[in-house]
């Protein structure tokens, strides 16, 4: 079964693994604004928000030109940012609208030992031999009006690849063999949405995969509710009603719970004892909150806290377990990309390039700023001693000095 085990020393989906964000074993600088500590930099070609994964010494994105008529995967050596592979995947005659604050490339690879698979929503998914760059297999045939531009990002385990496509006009998950790019099950979200508003169906989340008693599951936000699904069948397992659009958050399980966030409606972020069946929302939600939660930068855990910025710079620090607030302080600017946590500090990275060290601590406690020559979109990825991090126009690795 796929579990962080088989990732280590890897950073191999959105957000790593476990979809957390946090390596407490890492050791990489604290002061981003030290030229020794950048190991190397480049700018890879194209626009793309897709966050760097990696398996061994290969550093995987995604980018694609401006108008979206083509998408490309970029394979780099993470150790000295050397270009190994640059892949055009698809091209793409008539591209629908994509938003400026979006792009046809924002969907994170998930990776494995030979295989990388890239999904760019209803332009495609494939799979491609990180060996050589060879193209695999392909699918190009799921439909979705994403109105604003694709974002979910694939996950996987032993069998499948699973994907989420909830659009203005369609809104379902779809597993497909990893083997073979075979569809092994497909299911429509079936939620009643309140509305007959598209624009109030769609979501940009990323699924999560774990064991919670003995029963593995597959959950997955959408917009109004969140499913958990049989990874192997689909089969649904339960459901909670959160309300809110645009969900776009990983969901996290710690403590044995699953958190949540819905997106932009008044309960954003909800913890929940997965252990339920059929709707759940009157009986498993074990705390819920509304106040100075994110609707796009993911949190980061350290034991019992959880650590959020909310989108407009407001840093908060939660008891995991029981959702009391411990601290919060305004650090200001404007966030998308989640917050990353390495060796027992916190960074944060603003749209328009500011970045914030602070410590995971039950007191906030500034460590470093810096000042990047572009924002950030895109979220870290931490493998031993090193940071990665991609920017609206460059590609960095951190490394501590030795």
């Amino acid at each position: 079964m796929w579990n962080t085990l088989q990732a280590e020393n890897n950073w191999p989906e959105f957000r790593g693994a476990d979809g957390s964000g946090t390596d407490m074993s890492a050791h990489v600088p604290t002061d981003l604004g030290q030229t020794s500590n950048i190991a190397w930099q480049t700018k890879p070609h194209g626009r793309g928000w897709s966050s760097p994964v990696i398996w061994g010494d290969q550093l995987w994105i995604t980018t694609a030109t401006e108008d979206g008529k083509q998408q490309f995967a970029l394979c780099y050596d993470r150790h000295t940012g050397e270009m190994i592979h640059d892949v055009l995947v698809f091209e793409n005659s008539e591209p629908d609208f994509c938003h400026p604050t979006n792009t046809y490339a924002s969907c994170t690879p998930a990776i494995e030992e030979g295989r990388i698979y890239v999904h760019y929503g209803k332009y495609g998914t494939a799979c491609l031999d990180t060996k050589t760059g060879e193209k695999l297999w392909e699918r190009r045939e799921f439909p979705c009006d994403h109105f604003r531009g694709p974002a979910s990002s694939p996950i996987i385990d032993d069998e499948n690849v699973y994907v989420a496509l909830d659009g203005f006009d369609l809104q379902y998950v779809v597993a497909l063999n990893k083997k073979t790019g075979e569809t092994t099950w497909k299911k429509d979200r079936n939620i009643d949405y309140g509305t007959d508003n598209g624009d109030r169906y769609k979501a940009y989340s990323t699924g999560l995969i774990f064991t919670h008693k003995g029963r593995r599951q597959l959950v997955i936000p959408s917009a109004t509710a969140t499913i958990a699904y049989d990874p192997p069948t689909g089969k649904e397992l339960w459901r909670v009603r959160h309300g809110g659009m645009n969900a776009a958050i990983r969901p996290v399980y710690r403590h044995g719970l699953v958190y949540i966030f819905g997106g932009d409606g008044q309960t954003k972020l909800v913890a929940v004892d997965p252990s339920g069946s059929g709707d759940v929302s009157l009986t498993h939600i074990v705390w819920n909150s509304g106040k100075a939660i994110p609707q796009r930068p993911g949190p980061v855990f350290v034991n019992d806290w959880m650590f959020l910025i909310d989108d407009s710079g407001v840093a908060t620090c939660l008891d995991a377990k029981t959702g009391d607030v411990v601290w919060n302080k305004r650090i200001g600017g404007n966030y998308r990309a989640s917050l990353v946590c390495a060796g027992g500090f916190i960074y944060a990275f603003t749209d328009d390039g500011h970045a914030t060290v602070f410590k995971a601590a039950d007191e906030y406690e500034e460590v470093s700023e810096a000042d990047f020559p572009s924002g950030f979109q895109a979220s870290g990825a931490v493998v031993d001693d090193c940071l990665y991090l991609r920017s609206v126009e460059g590609l960095y690795c951190f490394r501590s000095p030795k």
